[in-house]
C-alpha cells in the first residue's frame, strides 16, 4: 500500500531526496529505493528542494511506454539529464535561453533528431562493424599481452581492472574509430571522467564547490570543444576516412552542420562511445570476481559470451537515468500528467524490475531471456549497442580462456553520479595462462 497521498502521488521525502543523491548511486541505496518505489509508487512525483519536481518512471513497462512515444515525451523541450534549478538557469544564462549547453542526439527531437542521427548510423550498424573486427579483435589481443604481461612467477595477476584494462580498452577503440591520435588518449580519458563524475569528489576537476554542488563543469566541455575543434578544421581541409572526417563534412537540408551541433557530435560520441562500455566491462569482471560458478560456466561454455554481454549490461546500466518532457497533458501509469512536466525515466530500475527479471537481483551469465533496457528504445535507442557489444563480446573471447581463480584482492568502488556511473576501482587478483 502507498503511502503517497491519492491526490498528488508524491514519493516520501527520504526516497524522492535519494533519487537526487550522487553518493546514492554508488553505494546501492539506490537500488533499495527503487525497490521501494517499484513495489508502492512506480510513478510517482518527486518533489526535492533546489529542483524542478519531476515524475518517477520505475518499472520496465512505464519506461518503455513512454520511450516508444516520442511525439508524446520529448528530450529536448528541457533538460534531458537532472540538473538543480540552478544549473539550469546558468545554462540559460549562458546559451540565450536554451537548456542545453550541447545540442547532441540525446538533446533532440523529430525532425532535427533522424536527420543528424542517420548522418553516422551507417558506421554502428552490424554491416559496417563487421570491418572492424579484426581491428578491434587487435586492440584486445594487445590489452591481453598487456595483463598477461603483469604477471609474478607463478602466473598471477593483481591490478585495478577498471584503470588498467576497462577504461583503456574501449576508449582505443572509439578514438581510432573517430581518427583521434593514440598519444590524445590520456587527455580524453581525463575529460570524460571529469564530464560523467562531476558531482565525484575523486573524479572531479579540481573546484571550490562542493562536491555534492558540481553537476556540470563548464570548462570540462570547453576543452572538450577546442580539442575537437582543431580536429574538425583539420578534416575540412584534409579529409580521411574517419569518423571525424564524416561528422566535420556533415550537412543538414544541404547545409553545413554548426560548430555547436559539430562539437556536440564529437562529444557524444567519444564519451558515450567509451565510458559506458568501460562500466559494463568492469561490472561484468567485478561480478564475475564474486561468483566463481558464473566464470566456470561460460568457461566451460565460450557461446554463453554474448549472454554474458547483456547480463552484464543488465546488471550495471551505465545511464542510470534520463530525463523527458511531456508535451501535451497526458495519463501515465494511471496518473495525470500535465502538458510540461518533466519525468525521471531510471533504466537500472527497470532493468531490476520483479515483473520483468527472475531473481533481478541476482547475477547469470546464461540468463534467457535477457530484456534489458540500458540502451534505451524507440527513436533514441543508443546509436552504438552494436559496437559495445561487440567490443565486450571480443574482449571476453580473448581473456576468459586464459584467466583462473579470479577474486577481489581489495574493496572496489563505484562513481558517483546520478546520469552515468559505473565501477570506478576494482582491485582484481587472477591466474592467467
Amino acid at each position: 500500500m502507498s503511502v503517497a497521498t491519492v491526490a498528488d502521488h508524491r514519493i516520501p521525502q527520504a526516497y524522492a531526496d535519494t533519487l537526487c543523491m550522487p553518493p546514492a548511486y554508488a553505494d546501492g541505496r539506490i537500488y533499495e529505493t527503487y525497490r521501494w518505489l517499484r513495489a508502492n509508487e512506480p510513478f510517482g512525483m518527486a518533489k526535492v528542494e533546489g529542483v524542478d519536481p519531476f515524475w518517477v518512471a520505475t518499472r520496465h513497462a512505464d519506461i518503455l511506454e513512454i520511450s516508444r512515444q516520442n511525439d508524446l515525451f520529448h528530450n529536448g523541450d528541457r533538460s534531458p539529464t537532472l540538473v538543480s534549478q540552478e544549473a539550469d538557469q546558468k545554462v540559460r544564462e549562458m546559451m540565450g535561453g536554451s537548456p542545453h549547453l550541447l545540442r547532441t542526439l540525446i538533446h533532440m527531437d523529430a525532425p532535427d533528431h533522424p536527420k543528424y542521427r542517420l548522418l553516422t548510423q551507417a558506421w554502428f550498424m552490424p554491416p559496417s562493424l563487421k570491418r572492424l573486427e579484426d581491428q578491434i579483435r587487435a586492440i584486445a589481443k594487445a590489452t591481453v599481452a598487456k595483463v598477461a604481461a603483469k604477471a609474478d612467477a607463478n602466473g598471477i595477476v593483481r591490478c585495478d581492472f577498471v584503470q588498467e584494462v576497462a577504461l583503456h580498452y574501449p576508449l582505443h577503440v572509439i578514438m581510432s574509430i573517430m581518427g583521434v591520435p593514440e598519444s590524445d588518449e590520456p587527455r580524453m580519458l581525463k575529460l570524460t571522467q571529469e564530464l560523467f563524475g562531476a558531482a565525484d569528489p575523486e573524479l572531479a576537476r579540481e573546484s571550490g564547490t562542493p562536491p555534492e554542488e558540481r553537476q556540470i563543469d563548464f570548462g570540462v566541455i570547453i576543452d572538450f570543444s577546442n580539442y575537437f575543434r582543431a580536429i574538425s578544421e583539420d578534416r575540412r581541409a584534409h579529409p580521411t576516412e574517419d569518423l571525424a572526417s564524416l561528422i566535420a563534412n556533415s550537412r543538414i537540408d544541404g547545409q553545413p552542420i554548426s560548430d555547436l551541433e559539430a562539437m556536440s557530435y564529437y562529444i557524444i560520441v567519444a564519451t558515450a562511445g567509451h565510458d559506458t562500455t568501460s562500466s559494463s566491462t568492469a561490472g561484468a569482471f567485478w561480478a564475475l570476481a564474486e561468483r566463481p560458478g558464473e566464470l566456470a560456466k561460460v568457461k566451460a561454455d565460450p557461446s554463453l559470451i554474448p549472454s554474458l554481454v547483456d547480463e552484464s549490461i543488465r546488471w550495471t546500466t551505465p545511464v542510470k537515468t534520463f530525463m523527458r518532457t511531456a508535451t501535451a497533458d497526458t495519463t501515465v501509469a494511471g496518473r495525470e500528467v500535465k502538458k510540461g512536466d518533466w519525468i525521471m525515466l531510471c533504466y537500472a530500475s527497470g532493468n531490476r524490475d520483479e515483473e520483468v527479471f527472475e531473481a533481478p537481483d541476482e547475477f547469470h551469465v546464461d540468463r534467457k531471456p535477457n530484456k534489458q533496457l540500458a540502451f534505451g528504445y524507440g527513436a533514441h535507442l543508443c546509436l552504438g549497442q552494436h559496437l559495445a557489444k561487440m567490443e565486450m563480446r571480443i574482449l571476453w573471447e580473448e581473456l576468459l580462456p586464459r584467466i583462473s581463480d579470479l577474486e577481489l584482492d581489495g574493496t572496489p568502488a563505484m562513481s558517483e553520479a546520478v546520469f552515468v556511473n559505473g565501477p570506478k576501482r576494482l582491485p582484481v587478483r587472477f591466474k592467467m595462462s
